[in-house]
């Protein structure tokens, strides 16, 4: 099991960047793959993108678009979320999260979450 901390959100206009950390105090969490989900009102917590537990591959959402990047520095124990271009569609509360299975888009394969980051684009 990890802790996972997200931070990095906030309100940004249309057209701009957000970068989002995702820290954990674990030292195994280099050992596990970490994905990005988000959650907008009234809908269901969508898969974002993710990186493979020793960071080779990234893979991603459709509706992403190559606007967003994800990195992790496992020296720091921290995955990133890289968000450009933001619209107001991306408004959403983010989450990190952590399994021991590479390339799962699926929540409920994910063990362990972060409390969230809202984001709000503005128009």
């Amino acid at each position: 099991q990890v802790q996972l901390v997200e931070s990095g959100g906030g309100l940004v206009q249309a057209g701009g960047s957000l970068r989002l950390s995702c820290a954990s105090s674990g030292r195994s969490f280099r050992t596990y793959a970490v994905g990005w989900f988000r959650q907008a009102p009234g809908k269901e917590r969508e898969f974002v993108g993710g990186i493979t537990w020793g960071g080779a591959t990234t893979y991603y959402a459709d509706f992403v678009k190559g606007r967003f990047a994800i990195s992790r520095d496992n020296a720091k124990n921290t995955v990133y979320l890289q968000m450009n271009d933001l619209n107001p569609e991306d408004t959403a509360v983010y989450f990190c999260a952590a399994t021991k299975l590479n390339w799962v888009r699926i929540p409920g394969e994910y063990e362990n979450w972060g409390q969230g980051t809202q984001v709000t684009v503005s128009s």
